[in-house]
């Protein structure tokens, strides 16, 4: 009888070990192509670009936005191409619009890693060119009109298919 509850008791606290591994290890570690700026300038000519991330949408309360039941991108981090952390974004306009923000970087190789709906936190390689607006698509859901009618071959994807962004050049 002892016996047997030791034997239970073992295997409890074997699978309770497993399940809490699996809660706590990252989710996925998935990189994505190189993204990089679609064929329409900024809006200004200026020596740097520009960078907006539609990640997805952060799930936790906002109780002291603007619109506390609107819903909002969550943060995501840029680093340079060489991995050293460059910069972490709040990725809300704090308007009443739910829009991301936009950030300018000077040109050149960086890194991003934001949420992208459905798969956690992912890597997106992103190419900044001076004068032009580099957009990543992570939010899921519904097509955007600047990926509307591009060329196919020209797409980065997630595993499932959802467009992204354009390739980047580079």
């Amino acid at each position: 009888m002892i016996n047997a509850m030791k034997g239970f008791l073992f295997c409890a606290m074997s699978l309770l070990v497993l399940a809490l591994t699996g809660c706590v290890s990252e989710r996925n570690k998935l990189v994505l192509d190189s993204v990089g700026p679609a064929h329409a300038s900024a809006p200004q000519p200026t020596s740097e670009g520009f960078l907006t991330v539609y990640s997805a949408y952060d799930q936790g309360a906002h109780f002291y936005s603007r619109d506390y039941e609107g819903r909002e991108y969550s943060d995501y981090s840029i680093l340079e191409a060489n991995g050293q952390p460059l910069r972490e974004v709040h990725n809300s306009t704090d308007t009443i619009m739910d829009s991301p923000a936009t950030v300018s970087l000077p040109p050149g190789q960086y890194k991003v890693i934001a949420r992208a709906n459905g798969y956690g936190n992912v890597t997106v390689p992103v190419t900044i060119e001076r004068n032009r607006q580099t957009i990543v698509h992570l939010e899921g859901g519904e097509t955007r009109p600047e990926l509307a009618g591009a060329d196919p071959d020209k797409m980065v994807r997630l595993p499932d298919g959802r467009i992204v962004g354009f390739k980047s050049n580079l």
